[in-house]
């Protein structure tokens, strides 16, 4: 099934030896590092600059912040919509890449420009004396930074489906790869951040912003270029129109006919196969939400949306079974972008000497980083095959067991920081105390790198797998749209937590004050805690419930270079 509707860069059909595969991939990985070199220092450390360069208090920056990282996950559905309807996923990247780079340049003049930001003052020990950019410089700013998740967002989607599509499920020779590729996609992103926390973040804060904007403008551009080499070595999943027109003319059938009875028999009900352009993908009737099977009666009615295929009404059961699922998994990750933004503000309070040398604070998320390759590598390499052999899944565990490890790890994570910004406020509280080694934050970042190889990974493969061949794309932007809706309710929770403890605290919240001394951090963290907690059972519930559709033990399972039925 998985080569169905798959064609070369001529459109011809694909050859298994000469296309796809390992080869293929290694240019989207490429693409994939040069990418996160770029964003990642940018994601990170942009509350740095928005604080520091352009003088916003800590709650404006955390929001701009997590905002701009949420705008990057809810763009990817842009891209990975247009490149399941209308372009070729490959096209789809080629034409939103400069978008990126784009911006990034008009960053690069704002932050090179004297005149386009505001003057230099003391934010640390004046803060008052400090304007935050406003007016043009502001619209400019925002320009800048929204055109970054456009192309950023969509070259995300676009990747990890295209090198889905290299990878043949049903053919044992490929299993294995299609296995391993969502783990070396990740490896690849952790890659690309190690290289960026390390070169960037140090060019950030020793030659300047200005100069950081450039240098990434010019990783998005050699990525796309390279990428641009793989071109006679891809296969390329043909667009099928709009799944998303597709599954809502099955919501408007089901509601016309709802009034009509089942048949008893499958057959007489509207079974089309690929030759319908529909899909690239025919799928049997399912049991579940048979109100939706009335949209595949044909009555005779000759209105336009009235009669839909089977394959089409599945489509739109997939999207209503991974619905909880979905809504699980954004609750389990607002604590995280808020932790990410957070945990750089803590740290440039701290003391960051190693030796005689300062550490940047965004750099030491290297910690997480560093730990996510080792632990990927081991996993795909060492773990997943005895993981094999003791589940007889596919993938060693389910995707949902995989994302679960993730959401506890979280909630570690969370009661962790907020026992060590206690300590760090006591001690800033304290006279002629040295302020705490910001290495009591590395285990925090620990925890945050074993939710990242888990629970990102194990939700990328998930709605990927799970998604029909036309919504390959739009299955793997949900995940980055999981992670988009997370950052606007962490925003929003922000606004919310800080009106709320004003009004108790005499007009004085927690996350107010233009340092985090006169915050209650602390505070906070454990309010998150005990949120991740409450959401990490309701997605046990959901994932509980959730019922695959494709058996994992009854997929093959590689054991080294055979294949036996699980």
């Amino acid at each position: 099934m998985a080569l169905q509707g798959l064609v070369d860069w001529r459109g011809r059909p694909v050859n298994q030896k000469r296309h796809g595969g390992v080869k293929a991939s290694m240019f989207i990985h490429f693409l994939i590092v040069m990418a996160n070199i770029a964003n990642i220092p940018m994601i990170l450390n942009l509350v740095s600059y928005l604080h520091g360069t352009m003088h916003m208090g800590v709650k404006d920056a955390s929001t701009t912040s997590t905002n701009f990282f949420g705008a990057i996950c809810f763009f990817s559905f842009l891209g990975a919509f247009v490149s399941d309807s209308y372009i070729k996923r490959f096209y789809t990247i080629l034409i939103f890449a400069p978008i990126e780079i784009m911006g990034y340049v008009l960053l690069a003049f704002q932050a090179h420009l004297p005149s386009l930001h505001p003057p230099p003052c003391d934010m640390i020990n004046r803060p008052n004396e400090c304007a935050p950019v406003s007016g043009r410089n502001l619209s400019l700013l925002t320009l800048g930074l929204y055109l970054i998740p456009v192309g950023e967002g969509s070259l995300r989607s676009c990747a990890a489906a295209l090198g889905g599509d290299q990878f043949d499920g049903d053919d044992p020779a490929e299993l294995h790869g299609k296995i391993s590729f969502f783990n070396w996609f990740a490896f690849c992103i952790s890659l690309g951040g190690f290289v960026g926390l390390v070169f960037l973040v140090w060019v950030q804060d020793n030659e300047g912003w200005g100069l950081s904007f450039a240098l990434a403008a010019i990783m998005v551009l050699v990525g796309t270029v390279v990428v641009s080499g793989g071109l006679p070595f891809y296969r390329h999943q043909k667009p099928t129109g709009s799944p998303l027109a597709r599954i809502f003319q099955v919501f408007v059938a089901a509601f016309r006919k709802r009034k009509l009875s089942l048949p008893e028999n499958v057959t007489e009900m509207h079974v089309a196969t690929d030759s319908t352009g529909t899909s690239v993908e025919f799928m049997q009737r399912t049991s579940d939400f048979k109100f939706l099977d009335k949209a595949a009666v044909d009555d005779g009615d000759t209105r336009g949306q009235s009669l839909c295929t089977v394959t089409q009404v599945e489509e739109a059961k997939i999207i209503l079974r991974m619905l909880p699922i979905f809504l699980s998994s954004v609750l389990g990750n607002v604590s995280i972008p808020l932790l990410l933004s957070l945990t750089v503000q803590q740290g440039g309070t701290m003391d960051t000497r190693l030796g005689g040398t300062s550490i940047p604070p965004a750099s030491l998320f290297i910690v997480p980083i560093v730990f996510q390759m080792l632990i990927l590598v081991a996993y795909d390499r060492a773990a997943l095959p005895w993981l094999r052999r003791a589940t007889g899944y596919a993938g060693g565990v389910t995707h949902l067991q995989r994302v679960g490890v993730g959401f506890a790890s979280s909630v570690m994570a969370l009661a962790v920081a907020a026992v060590v910004e206690g300590c760090r406020r006591r001690s800033a509280a304290s006279a002629g105390a040295p302020p705490m080694s910001v290495f009591w934050l590395t285990p925090q970042f620990f925890l945050l790198g074993v939710m990242d190889v888990t629970s990102f990974v194990g939700l990328l493969e998930f709605f990927y797998s799970e998604a029909s061949a036309g919504m390959k794309s739009i299955g793997g932007a949900i995940v980055f749209c999981i992670l988009g809706v997370a950052s606007w309710l962490g925003s929003f929770l922000i606004q919310v937590v800080n009106h709320a403890t004003a009004r108790q605290g005499g007009g004085h919240g927690w996350l107010d004050g233009a340092n985090l001394n006169a915050s209650r951090l602390d505070l906070f963290y454990w309010l998150l805690a005990v949120f991740a907690l409450v959401s990490f059972f309701l997605y046990l519930l959901c994932a509980w419930r959730y019922t695959y559709r494709h058996d994992p033990r009854m997929q093959a399972a590689v054991d080294g270079d055979k294949v036996s039925p699980a």
